[in-house]
């Protein structure tokens, strides 16, 4: 074998080399970040910087502006909302609700749609038939109509909204990892797990499994941000996150009998749910941007 044919052999088994320039470089990806970054570390530092209880009310304080509006006080920069609890420190427990609402939905749909969708990639045939009609069939389903018979028959408390919202949003994992499956189903290093005798179990753990975990992180980010939009519109519907818990959706519920004399009250944890929205779409469609094969040599 020539010297030319054994590096051309080398470049194929070699793993791609990662262009770590375009991740420091990729506006969306470093933009989606940050934001996302500054919010958890709202939601991990509340407990230390909120001010006040984010459940204590005192109606003698009730609907006092922020503090760039008039009759505003640096004792509450944010305000109060019209049962007299500081708004700043339910806004920093709000991104507790949110991130967890969001992470663990994620991780519920991610493990469903990830069995299914290796399931029916690697195995074809009539496993592919059956788990591709499952997916029609959750595909045929309005989410938020669905979401809201469940809730409003289970009723609603944070662990129901999350395990709902991680049942239904599960059939873009399944799409994606069945076709990214499809595509490494037949590689070299598939066949040759397969030649040395190892159970399929080991092969779709320890050969299949790794090679999806780029396209797993990028769906992962977007059904975060889908679920902290639904999650949000439940509890607007009085649907989702109980009171008091601090929602930002609830928030915003609350704050609607006020909008047209302080629209603060639905204005400020309307722009955070919408930066964290668009902070974690940044974030996805950055790492997909910069994980796609074209970006890795």
């Amino acid at each position: 074998m020539s010297d030319q044919t054994l590096e051309n052999r080398l470049a194929d088994i070699a793993p791609p080399r990662r262009n770590y320039r375009r991740w420091l470089t990729h506006t969306g990806l470093i933009l989606g970040g940050t934001i996302l970054g500054i919010i958890l570390i709202m939601a991990v530092l509340a407990p230390f910087i909120a001010p006040f209880n984010p459940y204590e009310q005192n109606l003698l304080v009730r609907i006092v502006p922020p503090v760039w509006m008039d009759g505003g006080s640096w004792e509450h920069p944010l305000g109060t909302d019209h049962l007299g609890r500081d708004y700043l420190s339910r806004l920093l427990y709000g991104a507790q609700v949110s991130l967890l609402i969001g992470v663990g939905t994620a991780l519920i749909s991610g493990v469903i749609g990830t069995t299914l969708g290796i399931l029916a990639g690697y195995f074809g045939g009539k496993v592919d038939t059956v788990i591709t009609f499952i997916i029609t069939a959750r595909l045929s389903m309005p989410v938020i109509l669905v979401a809201l018979a469940v809730v409003a028959l289970a009723g609603s408390s944070l662990m129901i909204v999350m395990a709902v919202l991680g049942l239904l949003l599960w059939d873009r994992f399944a799409l994606v990892i069945r076709a990214a499956t499809q595509q490494i189903r037949n590689a070299d290093f598939v066949t040759a797990s397969q030649v040395q005798g190892c159970s399929v179990f080991q092969t779709l753990r320890y050969e299949i499994l790794p090679n999806l975990m780029n396209s797993l992180v990028v769906v992962a980010t977007l059904e975060m941000a889908q679920a902290i939009v639904l999650e949000a519109a439940l509890s607007f519907l009085g649907l989702g996150v109980p009171a008091p818990l601090p929602s930002w959706g609830l928030m915003i519920a609350e704050g609607k009998s006020f909008i047209l004399f302080d629209p603060w009250l639905i204005t400020i944890p309307g722009v955070l749910l919408f930066a964290l929205v668009l902070g974690t779409n940044l974030l996805g469609d950055g790492l997909r941007d910069v994980t796609a094969p074209e970006a890795r040599n």
